[in-house]
């Protein structure tokens, strides 16, 4: 967080691997390093996708970062590679809208 006042958003990523899945433990550490990483909402959201695309290398990836509200205001955050391959089934992220996240 800029401010210095912690924020929390719940995140959701969708992919369709190459040759490889990422491992569970792996994701959960990767998500942890952002604990206490100073940038904005934008920034961290579109920042994690590009670089679980760069690593994990899948045919495609899509990250919803939907953080809490800060002054009353929450914060949607999308980022994708491209297109979804043809043929995949690509579910909706069904993140409630705005009454708290919680």
């Amino acid at each position: 967080p800029i401010t210095g006042q912690p924020d929390f958003a719940h995140l959701v990523i969708d992919y369709v691997p190459g040759s490889t899945i990422v491992e569970s433990k792996s994701l959960k550490l990767f998500l942890g390093s952002f604990r206490n990483h100073g940038a904005f909402h934008e920034d961290c959201t579109v920042g994690i996708g590009q670089r679980l695309f760069d690593e994990m290398q899948p045919e495609w990836l899509r990250i919803g970062g939907y953080w809490y509200p800060r002054g009353g205001i929450p914060i949607d955050v999308f980022w994708q590679s491209g297109e979804p391959p043809a043929g995949v089934w690509v579910p909706a992220q069904e993140v409630p809208g705005y009454r708290g996240r919680g």
